[in-house]
């Protein structure tokens, strides 16, 4: 029987009825879950749809990562992964161990109208552990399926961020040169309220560091 723990922590879920049936969002799930699970073939905007869910089953049994998902009739159709920043960026080499990044956030065409987007984030950040951690979101727009949904940049940026805001989270601004590569680029930022005084300092850093360096 699939454990309904990850890292510990116990799942949060939601289900809901649709003209499709039963849609059910939860997490963080074991890597067992995951890998139980069949994937919707249109879950393709990092990587293969294949290689996305072994990316998921790797997350989910990282000690500091979590997965949420949404399914339907045993098929992933939607997931948001939340991991520790990545050593090769800023937020990540400044060894903050208070930093999450949200890594991803993706729905299968053809249950994007839905509210899994929504449904996944409020998931995610009912869970009380969040008011631990600095959670951010770098929204890159090179990222974004334009073709799929028909919107143009600004229209998916203000979708983007209505998203990120349904949960607390606020645009920052930083010279970070993958967010000031293009206008439409956003890092969003949610501080948990138990976060102490110093890592919130030592992120508040972390925003504009040009000006900085000798």
């Amino acid at each position: 029987m699939t454990s309904p723990y990850a890292n510990n922590r116990p799942v949060i879920q939601k289900k809901f009825e649709t003209d499709i049936g039963l849609l059910t969002v939860e997490g963080p799930v074991s890597e067992q879950l995951i890998k139980e699970l069949e994937i919707n073939s249109g879950l393709n905007a990092f990587r293969p749809a294949m290689r996305q869910k072994e990316a998921l089953q790797e997350i989910a049994a990282l000690e500091d990562g979590w997965v949420i998902v949404a399914h339907h009739q045993g098929v992933l159709v939607g997931y948001v992964t939340f991991h520790p920043a990545e050593e090769f960026e800023r937020w990540g080499r400044a060894n903050i161990g208070e930093i999450r990044e949200l890594g991803a956030i993706e729905v299968a065409p053809g249950f994007r109208h839905y509210g899994l987007g929504k449904a996944l984030m409020g998931v995610a950040f009912a869970d009380v552990a969040m008011e631990n951690y600095i959670v951010l979101s770098t929204e890159y727009y090179w990222h974004w399926d334009l073709e799929g949904t028909g919107l143009n940049i600004w229209e998916y940026q203000q979708v983007m961020t209505k998203l990120m805001q349904s949960v607390g989270m606020v645009r920052r601004d930083t010279d970070d040169q993958e967010i000031t590569a293009h206008p439409a680029n956003m890092l969003m930022v949610r501080v948990g309220k138990n976060v102490a005084a110093k890592p919130i300092e030592n992120f508040e850093g972390l925003l504009f560091v040009k000006n900085k360096r000798s």
